[in-house]
């Protein structure tokens, strides 16, 4: 005797714009903490959903070319642009901000707050010299505020990633990329600072190299080619 197995179908489907908002609310919170959604991987499936409701999915290979040209991808993606100018291979929150510059050009980001252009034209004419002495966190937030959004989460024990932005697409982010870790060859855990420390800030659509401006401590904590034991 077979058995009837009924299968239950649902009696409507989210409309399209549903799907759409519910992608950007789970974009922004994976941007955010992206190490608890699963990375890259997890912002690049969100991006192509988002970009395949919107019809445009020839964007993503658009992006890709714009990073190659900018010096932001490379053969193991965005992690391997950062791996010869950070103290390790690129945390996952700095690597969601450079994903974020895409998402806030197309519209999709959700800042916990933007800055008047006045500010911003403030804070992106004088950072790069700001950034010309050691900086920690608490300095960053002390002379600029809040970020608009904050990659990586609260726990000082961890780096992170501020940026900070307008209303405007057009205006480029200003990213400030925070580390703490331990000296070469010490524990990895705890780390040895009771701030995250400012390594580089990033500003404008120019290349990678010369968007970046890296403090006397960034400087320092640039891994050396073959060394076996870069700081963590």
């Amino acid at each position: 005797m077979r058995k009837t197995v009924r299968v239950t179908v649902p009696t409507a489907f989210a409309a399209a714009e549903e799907i759409h908002a519910h992608l950007v609310d789970q974009l922004n919170l994976a941007l955010r903490r992206p190490g608890m959604y699963g990375g890259a991987t997890a912002l690049r499936i969100l991006i192509d959903h988002l970009l395949f409701v919107e019809r445009q999915p020839e964007a993503w290979a658009q992006l890709q070319r714009e990073w190659e040209d900018r010096g932001l991808w490379t053969s193991t993606g965005i992690s391997g642009a950062f791996r010869d100018l950070f103290p390790r291979q690129a945390d996952d929150h700095v690597i969601a901000s450079v994903y974020a510059e895409f998402v806030h050009r197309r519209g999709w980001l959700k800042p916990d707050h933007v800055l008047t252009g006045e500010a911003y034209e403030a804070l992106a004419g004088r950072v790069r010299q700001w950034a010309a002495v050691d900086r920690t966190w608490a300095e960053v937030t002390a002379e600029f505020g809040s970020p608009s959004v904050l990659f990586g989460g609260n726990n000082p024990l961890y780096g992170k990633t501020l940026a900070y932005l307008t209303e405007d697409p057009q205006r480029p982010m200003v990213v400030f990329h925070l580390w703490n870790g331990s000296e070469p060859g010490a524990e990895a855990w705890p780390p040895e600072h009771q701030q995250p420390l400012l390594l580089a800030v990033r500003c404008g659509r120019g290349s990678f190299s010369g968007s970046s401006t890296f403090t006397p401590e960034g400087e320092r904590r640039k891994p050396t080619i073959g060394d076996p034991c870069p700081a963590q």
